[in-house]
């Protein structure tokens, strides 16, 4: 137990003491040749670790960046890349902006928001009035989603007329297509044994 509380913390102890220790040396060397010659050789070893990445781009760039890490960047050679900077390790991220749209209904979501505009903007006819139905039923099953109760057509209706400022409504003609569309999307499945009961007394074992 006192080996691991008296050793120095490694900065990449995925590469394990060994590489480290050999990292540890290569600063020590005075000659640069003999600098360099340590170098390569270190990253050699460091690459049959993982030969599994060798094909992965960037790999020996990586491994580079390493050797830099693992050194506190005091190693003095020429390196073969551009490395990492050592400010750049602990540089944070960008925030990623959240949307600040406001959503008048979470249990309907922004999506379904955004389908009743443009459905808004489709012209008259059958293609409309398809996409209505298709939106109101998607309403019914959101809203049961959240309220986990039965949901009133009249309901939807409101919230449909809501949503588009007054210009869809969920008519008798929307219901009827409600319903064809669930019906079609709900077919019961034929029974691939025609029928028969599996306690049927002429099946033979």
């Amino acid at each position: 137990m006192l080996y691991n509380t008296q050793q120095k913390r490694m900065p990449l102890p995925e590469y394990g003491r060994s590489i480290q220790n050999m990292v540890n040396h290569a600063l020590t060397i005075e000659d640069a040749a003999e600098r360099q010659r340590c170098a390569n050789s270190i990253i050699n070893i460091m690459g049959s670790m993982f030969p599994h990445l060798r094909d992965v781009p960037d790999f020996k760039h990586k491994l580079w960046d390493h050797l830099a890490i693992m050194s506190d960047f005091k190693l003095d050679i020429k390196y073969p890349y551009e490395i990492i900077r050592k400010e750049n390790l602990v540089t944070k991220p960008d925030v990623i902006p959240y949307p600040s749209t406001k959503i008048r209904y979470k249990h309907y979501g922004r999506t379904l928001e955004v389908l009743i505009k443009k459905a808004c903007e489709f012209p008259e006819g059958d293609e409309k009035r398809n996409l209505i139905a298709l939106i109101c039923n998607h309403m019914k099953k959101d809203y049961i989603a959240w309220n986990k109760d039965t949901v009133d057509d009249r309901k939807i209706a409101e919230d449909l007329a809501e949503l588009s400022h007054g210009k869809l409504r969920m008519d008798d003609d929307i219901i009827r297509l409600m319903a064809d569309r669930l019906a079609q999307n709900y077919r019961p499945r034929q029974n691939q044994n025609n029928g028969r009961s599996n306690n049927n007394p002429r099946r033979k074992y």
